[in-house]
C-alpha cells in the first residue's frame, strides 16, 4: 500500500511542480501587472500544496518524492519561450497559462480515477488542486479579451 501512496501523491506533486515551472518560466514575459498579479498568486497557492505533498511525505515516511525530471523541465521552458518569442502578448501569455491549467484538471481527474481508494487524505489534497486550477481558469479566462 505504501507504494502505490508513493505513486499517488507523486503524481499530485508532479501535476503543482508543473505549474510552479510554468508560472516561473512564463511571469518575466508578462508586462500586464494584473496578469502578473494572478500568476504570483497562483504560484503561492500552489506552492503551499506543494509543501502540504512535502508533509504528507514526510509524515508517512516516503522519501520518494520527485519533482519533474531535467528533460521535462526543458521542454517546457523551451515550449514556453518558442511560444511567446514572436507573441509575447498578454492574451498569448494568458492563452498559454489556460492550455496549461486545463491539463492540470485532465490530469486530476485521470490521477483521481487511477489511483482510487488508496488515501482519503491525498484524495482530499487532490480534491483541492483541481477546485483551484478550476478557478485559475475563471480567473485567467478575462485575460483573453485583452
Amino acid at each position: 500500500m505504501k507504494e502505490k501512496e508513493e505513486k499517488y501523491l507523486n503524481a499530485i506533486y508532479q501535476n503543482i511542480r508543473t505549474a510552479i515551472q510554468s508560472i516561473e518560466d512564463i511571469m518575466p514575459k508578462s508586462t500586464d501587472e494584473n496578469l502578473t498579479s494572478e500568476l504570483s498568486k497562483e504560484q503561492d497557492e500552489y506552492n503551499c500544496l506543494a509543501k502540504e505533498c512535502e508533509a504528507f511525505a514526510k509524515a508517512e515516511k516516503i522519501e520518494g518524492l520527485k519533482d519533474n525530471n531535467l528533460i521535462e523541465k526543458a521542454k517546457l521552458w523551451a515550449s514556453v519561450n518558442m511560444s511567446t518569442m514572436m507573441d509575447g502578448s498578454t492574451r498569448k501569455i494568458a492563452e498559454l497559462m489556460l492550455i496549461g491549467t486545463f491539463m492540470g484538471v485532465i490530469t486530476c481527474m485521470k490521477d483521481k480515477s487511477d489511483h482510487k481508494n488508496i488515501s482519503k487524505e491525498l484524495d482530499e489534497l487532490l480534491d483541492k488542486l483541481y477546485t483551484f486550477e478550476r478557478k485559475n481558469i475563471d480567473r485567467l479566462l478575462p485575460f483573453l479579451e485583452e
